[in-house]
């Protein structure tokens, strides 16, 4: 019987000058949130994440209502 092998730590990329101003100029066109992370070859959460963080607004973004 084959034994699972542990996952690899994945290594988080930097994000460039470059990478930032390609995120502010596709969330300012109304690109959606998917399509941006593609582009920068990251993940949706990657890119929602870092978006927060410049306080950059990002269309496609579901906003979950909370119970309360």
């Amino acid at each position: 019987m084959r034994r699972p092998t542990a996952k690899k730590a994945r290594k988080a990329r930097p994000w460039t000058k470059e990478d930032i101003l390609t995120l502010n100029a596709l969330a300012r066109d109304g690109i959606k949130t998917t399509a941006i992370a593609r582009k920068l070859k990251r993940t949706p959460t990657a890119t929602r994440q870092k978006a927060s963080a410049l306080g950059v607004k990002l269309v496609g973004t579901s906003q979950r209502k909370r119970k309360g």
